[in-house]
This record gives C-alpha cells, structure tokens and sequence, in this order.
C-alpha cells in the first residue's frame, strides 16, 4: 500500500467520523446522555467485573456497585454544599475589602478618582443590562435546567444498563451488520472503549489528586470556599490544559478577594508547582498512550469542540481526539502485521 493511498484512508477517516459527530449533534438531546452513560460505565464497570470474578452475579454486582457510587455521589453533595454556602457569605464581607486595594492600585498607576468612578459606573450599567437579559431568559433556562435534568437521570439509567449488559448489546449490534465487516467493528469498539475509559479513569484521578492538594493549599490559607474550589478544580481535569488554568485563575482571584496580594501569589504559585508535579510526573504515568496527544493538538481540539458544541463539545474533545488517533494507529499497526506475516 503506497502512503498516498494510506493518507486518502486516513482522511476518509476522519471525514467519516466528523459526519457521524455532525449527525450525533443533530439528536444531541439523546446522543449526550448515551455518551455520558458510557462515560459512567468506564468508572462502575472495573469494580463490577472485580465483583464478577469473586463469583457475585450479574445482578447482584451491578446493584452493589451502582447504589455505592449513588451513595458516594450524595454524601459528596452533602459535604459540598454548607461550606459552599457560609464560604460564599464570607467572601462577600471580604470584596469590600479587595475592592479598596484595587482602588488604592489604580490611584497609584496615575487614575483619578473621576475616571475610576466612571469605569465603576459603566461596570455598574453593564452588569443591569446583562441583569436584565439573563432575568427574560428565565424560562429558556429552566427549559435548558429541565433538559439538563433528564438527561442526567437517562445517563444514569443506561450507565447502569450497560454495566449489567452492555457487553451483550455490543454483540448483538455487531451482529446485526455485515458479516466481512464485524471484526472490524469490534476491534473498533473494544479499542475506543479500551481508550475512553482509560481516559475517564486517568483524568479522574489526576483531578482528584489536583483537587486535594490544591485545596489543601486553600484550607491551610483559610480561603473562603476552599472546597468548592478544590471540586472546581477536579472538574476543571477534563477539561486539559485550559481547565487548570481557569479553576487556578478563580482559586487565586477568590484568595485575593479575601486576603490580599500576598495570599493570591501563594496560591498561583501552589497552582502552578501541584500542575507541574501532575504534568511531569503523575499524568504520563496514570494516562499512557490514552492521551498521547501534543499540548497543541490538546488546544486546537478544545477550540474547535468549543465552537462546534460550545461547553459540551470543549469537555468532549479530548476523549474523541484520543478515541480517533487510537482508531487510526490500531489501524495501522493491523495493516503493518499483516503486511509483515508471512505469505
């Protein structure tokens, strides 16, 4: 096979898989859900075959490890949500502060007080109006709320569906196609499920681990909503290379908001050496070749995800892109095998 030909399959790749993303976006309200469902089984599926091999049922396992993670989820909600709460109250009492030395910076760089009341009153006007667009958006976003909500609950249906059977559902789709073509199909579904889940798994952990020490940092410091910023932080995760950056920018605005200057810089500083620590050592070692990917291919690809499906297609970007470039090399290390074996 010549490259030119190799590099027309590999484009007829990729064409076909942005097709069928163009089609999964136009019936996103279900697409999203099932994807999420799968998301979700990579995370229960582990400890339920764990359970299996002891010798626990179908059933029986899928049960123990759904209403574990059910019951991990709400005592998670739990903890979150009183901090969370007298956090916020007390980072209120502190911008009064934060915005007196904001002042007294400005005044010090040359802005008179005239010019800096402007600006406040601009501000002022801005937030009215945008005020006022989010308050006639209302019912659009208790629609969006409403959508958010049984998607939610359908992910979690089908997660616990495809942990109890999803292997059985996988075969009998597959067998449902052509016969020349199922081994293809399912060496491509085992390998994109091989790499999401891995994905999933990794960046889960990375993210815990982020979280912790990030909000250890934070509680230490006693920044208001230490925790609530350590989650942020954790979600921020899947969200590689951009999601630190903004979950660290928030956590060290909200620390000045609070304490100063001095207390901000400690924070970007044990930001920036935790993201260092996972980066260099932690994430090659917890990923493998499950996000394989150049930082810059990282970035174009959330770009695009981000245009294309807004949040969503940010989110879902990385997992893809690892999904496609595995396609492509399990492809090719096929094709070199059987070029390679004897005739």
């Amino acid at each position: 096979m010549t490259t030119m030909t190799r590099a027309w399959r590999a484009l007829g790749v990729i064409a076909l898989v942005v097709v069928i993303l163009y089609l999964l976006w136009s019936v996103r309200t279900v697409a999203l859900p099932i994807i999420l469902g799968v998301f979700l089984t990579t995370l229960l599926l582990p400890p339920a075959r764990w359970l299996r091999s002891r010798g626990m049922g179908r059933g029986l396992a899928t049960t123990v490890v759904c209403l574990g993670g059910l019951l991990l989820g709400g005592a998670f909600i739990a903890l979150l949500v009183p901090p969370t709460v007298s956090g916020i109250a007390q980072l209120r009492d502190s911008v009064g502060d934060a915005m007196d030395q904001l002042h007294n910076v400005a005044i010090s760089v040359g802005l008179d007080d005239t010019t800096l009341n402007n600006m406040v009153t601009q501000a002022r006007e801005y937030l009215t109006k945008q005020g006022e667009q989010i308050a006639t958006g209302a019912l659009s976003g208790a629609k969006v709320a409403g959508e958010i909500l049984v998607g939610a609950v359908l992910a979690a249906i089908l997660a616990i569906y495809f942990v109890h059977g999803g292997d059985r559902l996988f075969a009998w789709i597959v067998d449902l196609l052509p016969v020349r073509v199922r081994p293809r199909v399912r060496d491509g579904g085992h390998v994109i499920f091989d790499v999401v889940g891995r994905y999933i798994r990794g960046v889960a952990l990375v993210g815990l681990v982020d979280g912790f020490f990030i909000g250890l940092a934070l509680w230490v410091l006693k920044v208001p909503i230490a925790l609530p910023l350590a989650v942020l932080t954790f979600i921020g995760a899947f969200l590689p290379v951009v999601g630190a950056f903004l979950a660290g920018l928030l956590a060290a605005a909200v620390a000045f908001a609070a304490h100063g200057w001095v207390v901000a810089l400690i924070v970007v500083g044990v930001t920036i050496a935790v993201q260092q620590i996972e980066g260099h050592v932690l994430a090659p070692q917890i990923y493998g070749r499950a996000l394989e990917l150049p930082g810059a291919v990282i970035l174009v690809a959330i770009a695009l995800g981000s245009v294309l499906a807004g949040i969503t297609g940010a989110f879902l970007a990385a997992p893809v892109t690892s999904a496609i470039v595995a396609l492509i090399r399990n492809r090719q290390e096929n094709t070199a095998q059987v070029t390679a074996a004897p005739v």
